[in-house]
């Protein structure tokens, strides 16, 4: 059994819950980030199970209490096996010092921006020095992508048949929407990064331009 298909199955037994639906919905969502498994199909069936508002709110809160979770792990419980899935990357001092000075924009644009790999992230995040607030804040960018999957969800209408109707369909206009404001804001937040990176590493190497010595 595949992956889409196990969540299509806990979502089915979710629905069947009544007013704990919400809660285990979320415990569900939490696990999955812990787990590093993408959470688009749990977004997509909480349009299904609880409609456009409540689902987005309960899809929201899952998808910020399980990254913030993630976080957490990767600070505390696992830092040595998040920094080796990073190991080999040569600015990262650099980067996680200039995180430490702007940490809440680069968290929010890269939470706007599809580009980045949001559930590896969580955990990178942990071993960087943005603090748990700064971190928290910034995943207010996972905002309007999850009312849009929600809202896709809520089209759909039929958790049997999820995973398939979200595979080889055309793009709605709020994913094309989407994917255009991804897109800008993946170009921003490479760009901003970089000069940030670019300032912090000159910082550490003394005022001079490394860049002229690569």
């Amino acid at each position: 059994m595949n992956l889409s298909a196990s969540l299509a199955i806990a979502l089915e037994k979710i629905q069947s819950l009544g007013v704990w639906a919400p809660i285990a919905f979320i415990c569900i969502y939490i696990f999955a980030a812990l787990c590093l498994i993408p959470g688009s199909l749990l977004t997509l069936g909480a349009g299904v199970l609880f409609g456009v508002v409540f689902g987005s709110i309960y899809a929201f809160v899952g998808a910020t209490l399980g990254a913030i979770a993630a976080f957490l792990v990767g600070r505390y419980l696992a830092r040595g096996w998040v920094a080796q899935q990073i190991e080999g990357h040569a600015k990262f001092n650099a980067v996680d010092q200039a995180v430490a000075r702007e940490g809440l924009k680069i968290v929010l644009l890269t939470r706007l921006s599809p580009a980045f790999p949001f559930i590896l992230l969580n955990y990178v995040f942990g071993i960087t020095q943005v603090s748990l607030r700064d971190y928290g804040l910034g995943c207010l960018g996972m905002l309007p992508p999850t009312i849009m999957y929600v809202y896709i969800g809520s089209l759909l209408g039929d958790l049997a048949t999820l995973a398939t109707k979200t595979t080889g369909r055309s793009r709605s206009p709020a994913e094309l929407v989407f994917y255009s404001v991804g897109l800008v804001a993946t170009v921003v937040v490479t760009i901003y990064v970089t000069q940030v990176a670019q300032k912090a590493l000159n910082e550490i190497s003394g005022g001079t331009d490394v860049s002229a010595k690569r």
